[in-house]
């Protein structure tokens, strides 16, 4: 069973032979590669190059095209601080919708159009091509209180989430169809997952959370989910009090960060929910010894259930040691659900 047919299996409760890993490596990858940040970022080549590489070296069951949050920003226009070693980052002292009026003349950028959301799509196709047939490749998009974070600025944002409710609910009516068929195109590339990153959607509370958030992402998955490809959904941070909601989307993969007990996870979520993670990146995975990894992933796949994948709760850092990732692997290899 390779890895593709392993998770596709896995999602959808048919028996594996063992647990499927999908850690998150972007410059862990890049490094691998022998590259600079910059170059995985903006080189689909290399990106891809970097997460084949690791796959094979490690044994993951996927490749995923993630490199920054800054993607679509940059393509709708925002100024993006570049790096030469590490992630881009929209420049939030220019953020592209500070003065809201700028919303109304704000056109949605084709993904097409040979920009960053481009290279994605690239890179994609190139992993579709060189291993698409034994591993699942995986798409990524911003969801929309993150996208509307990049456009708008996340202090920006806090606020007028109690000041100008209907504003926020105009961006969010921009950014939702962007992504949308930013993801149409990434399926169309040979996408099989569609992963939904809105870290900032963990810092607004359950009440804000339900009545400003939820429904555009509702939104984005039932749109993924008739394109006919699987959703993973990653939000960073302490989401204890909304993973009841999360689960309720009806995402295929929902990831856990490390701040959420899994126990307390996988009771708000209930036992058909597949839950990803959720080790602590850094104390345990980066800092940790071998032994200590093998115990925590096994406290995790014991707190989660058989509905579990292996992984850490956010991404794998870029100095991690190669035997401590090999551990959280290994561990995934010899274990069934």
């Amino acid at each position: 069973m390779n890895g593709r047919d392993r998770v596709r299996a896995h999602l959808a409760g048919s028996p594996v032979d063992r647990l499927p890993c999908m850690p998150i490596t972007m410059q862990f990858a890049a490094d691998l590669a022998g590259a600079e940040y910059l170059s995985y970022e903006t080189d689909y080549r290399v990106l891809a190059e970097g997460q084949i590489r690791t796959a094979e070296r490690f044994g993951f069951d996927y490749v995923n095209s993630m490199s920054d949050p800054a993607v679509e920003a940059a393509d709708c226009g925002a100024e993006i601080v570049f790096h030469r070693d590490g992630p881009a980052a929209v420049d939030e002292t220019h953020s592209l919708i500070v003065d809201k009026a700028t919303l109304a003349s704000l056109r949605a950028p084709a993904p097409c159009d040979g920009r960053r959301m481009t290279n994605r799509l690239q890179a994609i196709q190139e992993m579709k091509r060189r291993v698409g047939a034994d591993l699942i490749v995986e798409g990524w998009i911003e969801g929309p209180c993150a996208e509307a974070a990049d456009l708008r600025g996340i202090n920006r944002l806090m606020v007028d989430l109690y000041d100008d409710p209907g504003f926020v609910r105009d961006l969010f009516e921009f950014v939702t169809p962007m992504e949308i068929d930013f993801a149409r195109a990434q399926v169309a590339a040979g996408a099989d997952i569609i992963g939904i990153g809105d870290a900032a959607a963990s810092l607004i509370g359950p009440r804000f959370y339900r009545e400003h958030v939820w429904r555009y992402e509702q939104q984005m998955v039932d749109a993924i989910r008739a394109m006919g490809a699987g959703l993973r959904l990653h939000i960073c941070g302490n989401t204890r009090r909304i993973c009841l909601d999360m689960a309720e989307l009806g995402c295929d993969i929902v990831d856990i960060d490390f701040l959420v007990p899994l126990e307390a996870a996988r009771l708000e979520a209930g036992p058909e929910c597949v839950l990803l993670g959720n080790m602590d990146p850094v104390r345990t995975l980066r800092d940790g010894s071998p032994e200590e990894i093998a115990s925590c992933a096994a406290a995790c796949h014991a707190a989660a259930g058989a509905r579990h994948i292996v992984g850490a709760g956010c991404e794998v850092p870029r100095d991690t040691p190669h035997e401590n990732l090999a551990a959280l692997v290994r561990y995934a290899h010899e274990h069934v659900p």
